[in-house]
């Protein structure tokens, strides 16, 4: 049976997770977090030094370090674990197409980073199996969000990153690179096709109205409830709604940050000649044009 220890970082509303065979065995965690002031540039580890505690108080063996797909409203810790509790990371092969967008978008170059993939230790593709001690994780793709979204499979429970939210959340957006309404409605009816009691738990909780925090959700309630993408919707409708709400959304308040980091596997780019590293925001010039 499958261990799940589930940690919510709230300025993010993101919840990553540690998945575990048995007590003293091996584990896998999904989409973990660095802490990041926008303000002040600031990046520090407390809450990926709290899985790390837990690792280590458990007598656990890190085998992955697993990603979701690039993130855009929260920096990577894939990259600071990996160098505290070992483990490969890996995230989907769709990863070098959003490298090769956002290279281009800040002007990186091939010196520093080539849009391979190669920064993560395995580029995993649709139906791969991969494991950790006793347990098995089915890769499934489930583009649209982004074009590089990863499924996980344990068992019966199906880490779904920002593909979908609890029921009264919907879905994710589709207006960044690579996304697509209608790539998404096909993911997502692969995953409503699972078994109707799989367990479906969710990267973001937005908390809709105020309510509690809540991150577990299963193929039933979701099928039933999602307010995006139930039962009922046609792909078209779907589409027709996805749009709607995307032209309006604000951009995520970390995504320029986010992407440069992730796209690196969790690392900074390199230092400047001053040894400093820097972030780099893409300035829209139609004022000064």
């Amino acid at each position: 049976m499958v261990n799940i220890k589930a940690f919510y970082h709230s300025c993010s509303s993101t919840i990553s997770y540690i998945v575990f065979d048995q007590l003293g065995g091996h584990a896998i965690i999904i989409d973990s977090v660095l802490d990041f002031s926008l303000q002040s540039g600031k990046i520090w580890s407390e809450f990926a030094d709290n899985q790390i505690a837990f690792i280590k108080d458990n007598q656990l063996t890190v085998d992955w370090i697993l990603e979701t797909h690039a993130h855009a409203d929260h920096l990577s810790a894939a990259h600071y674990l990996k160098s505290q509790l070992g483990g490969q990371t890996a995230v989907s092969a769709g990863i070098t197409n959003v490298q090769h967008t956002f290279k281009q978008i800040f002007n990186i170059s091939d010196q520093e980073l080539l849009a391979n993939g190669d920064i993560f230790d395995v580029l995993l593709r649709n139906e791969q199996v991969i494991n950790f001690g006793q347990q098995s994780v089915l890769v499934l793709a489930t583009p649209g969000h982004t074009n590089d979204s990863l499924t996980y499979l344990v068992e019966d429970h199906a880490f779904v990153g920002d593909t979908l939210f609890m029921p009264d959340g919907g879905t994710a957006r589709c207006d960044f690179p690579g996304g697509d309404a209608g790539t998404l409605y096909d993911s997502i009816k692969l995953i409503h096709n699972l078994a109707e009691g799989t367990k479906l738990w969710v990267c973001h909780d937005y908390q809709p109205n105020g309510r509690v925090l809540n991150y577990t959700t299963t193929v039933a309630e979701s099928k039933r409830d999602n307010i995006h993408i139930h039962s009922k919707i046609s792909k078209a409708e779907f589409i027709q709604l996805r749009q709607n709400r995307d032209k309006d959304l604000a951009v995520p308040k970390l995504l320029f940050p986010s992407i440069q980091v992730n796209i690196r596997g969790g690392q900074l780019p390199n230092a400047e000649k001053s040894e400093q590293a820097f972030l780099k925001i893409p300035i829209d010039q139609s004022l000064f044009c």
